[in-house]
């Protein structure tokens, strides 16, 4: 039987206001997956906008960190899992078609699930 494979679940939860807290998900989340170690970030609150087309490219990078362009970029190229809240994209006007491609829209309770089958879970 095989081993389950180590993964990691980032709940990110700040957005454009504060771009230095809002990359170190990407950031670990990106050198978790270049580990081989599966990846899945859980955007909440204001941290949905990041996944809407195109909004990552208004944001500053933050300071000594690659731009959050480039770090869902990486992210998404090495197979990493973007979760939505569904009530927080509706609450902001963003429409699922608006969604980078590979994010999907999820309820609390496929997070539970990600949280429950995680080795570790991160919160920013």
């Amino acid at each position: 039987m095989d081993e389950p494979a180590e993964s990691i679940l980032y709940i990110a939860t700040v957005g454009a206001e504060d771009p230095d807290k809002a990359s170190f998900p990407f950031v670990l989340a990106v050198a978790a997956l270049a580990m081989d170690i599966d990846a899945t970030i859980v955007l909440q609150s204001n941290a949905v906008a990041f996944a809407q087309r195109g909004f990552v490219d208004t944001v500053p990078p933050a300071g000594g960190l690659p731009p959050l362009k480039s770090l869902l970029s990486d992210f998404l190229e090495l197979g990493g899992k973007i979760l939505v809240c569904g009530p927080c994209i509706k609450t902001r006007g963003i429409e699922v078609s608006d969604l980078v491609d590979g994010a999907e829209v999820a309820a609390a309770a496929r997070v539970n699930l990600a949280a429950l089958q995680a080795r570790a879970v991160f919160v920013y």
